[in-house]
């Protein structure tokens, strides 16, 4: 009896060892042909390079489009933010119906800060800004009026909700002109907003191209090997066992392809910031360039390798079926 406990013992632990190595050479098998296909891809060098070059150039142009997009956002909103009212007031206003109106403005939930320019003393900064004090010496009187400086809050500080506050601020006794240059940041967001579809369109044609001419390449290569898949299918293998060195394969390619497109994308945005320099030295603001950090590879990977997968997914479930021993 002992002796027969002990052989069911042992049966139990070759059973025990042979579910674990199962799962031990499941993992090895994808390590396997994972490093096999990427030793494929190694072996036709100049071809594996021309696939990867496309799907990396292809990833670069919207990825860098959508960077720059994302920053002209980001610069605008700044602008937005410091958007300022200007009020001009009546010649024949009082000092006291000045204060009042100050303290009027200073009580509403829109505005964020009121500053008041003194006639005297804008003209006085005219004169040293503009060159002309000697000119302005001989006028008999100060033709510059009193003006009001209004700061929208940061909720009112749209163009819409600016426009609203400039309306409202109009209606005030005191206030001759309502000053508000809103135009150039509509203009500005509608120029933003066409750029952001025209990058959408132009990201998924280049998508769509890289989907196909992966999906192509995997083709000419499971026809290549369709003896040897024969032989595989004559053998037992299945059709999972067969895909998978394929879809290793379109896993590499998005991986190598999204590699070189950051790369790409980080030389052309080196190459153009002499230019964003420029522009803003023109403004007199310092501007960096924001966008180009970790999370980004990380996106560009997992598109780049899902659009590697989707070709290779494309090719491999239909033609490797098609393959059959007769």
């Amino acid at each position: 009896m002992s002796i027969l406990f002990k052989g069911r013992a042992q049966g139990a632990q070759i059973s025990q060892i042979s579910g674990l190595q199962r799962i031990a050479m499941f993992f090895v098998s994808h390590a396997r042909q994972a490093l096999g296909s990427l030793g494929e891809l190694w072996r036709s060098r100049a071809a594996s390079l021309m696939t990867i070059g496309v799907l990396g150039l292809s990833i670069t142009l919207p990825s860098t489009l959508y960077i720059l997009v994302k920053n002209a956002e980001k610069v605008s909103a700044g602008w937005e933010q410091a958007s300022e009212i200007s009020l001009f007031l009546q010649e024949n206003a009082s000092t006291s119906n000045i204060n009042q109106l100050l303290t009027r403005l200073t009580l509403w939930p829109e505005i964020a800060s009121v500053e008041f320019i003194p006639a005297d003393k804008a003209l006085e900064e005219f004169k040293q800004l503009s060159g002309f004090g000697d000119a302005i010496a001989y006028l008999d009187k100060n033709p510059l009026p009193n003006v009001i400086l209004v700061t929208p809050t940061s909720k009112s500080a749209s163009p819409t909700a600016a426009r609203i506050l400039l309306d409202k601020l109009r209606k005030e006794r005191e206030v001759d002109i309502g000053k508000l240059d809103v135009e150039w940041l509509e203009r500005l967001h509608a120029v933003l907003k066409v750029a952001k579809e025209l990058v959408s369109v132009v990201a998924l044609l280049l998508f769509l191209a890289v989907v196909l001419i992966i999906g192509n390449t995997i083709r000419l290569s499971i026809l290549n090997k369709r003896d040897e898949i024969l032989v595989m299918k004559l053998v037992g293998a299945t059709d999972a066992f067969i895909q998978r060195p394929f879809m290793y394969t379109g896993f590499w390619y998005g991986f190598l392809g999204g590699l070189l497109a950051w790369i790409a994308m980080l030389i052309l945005l080196w190459w153009m910031s002499s230019s964003v320099d420029a522009v803003s030295e023109l403004y007199q603001k310092e501007f960096n360039l924001t966008g180009v950090d970790i999370n980004t590879l990380l996106v560009m990977l997992g598109v780049s390798v899902f659009l590697g997968l989707a070709g290779s997914m494309l090719s491999v479930r239909r033609h490797v079926k098609e393959i059959e021993p007769k």
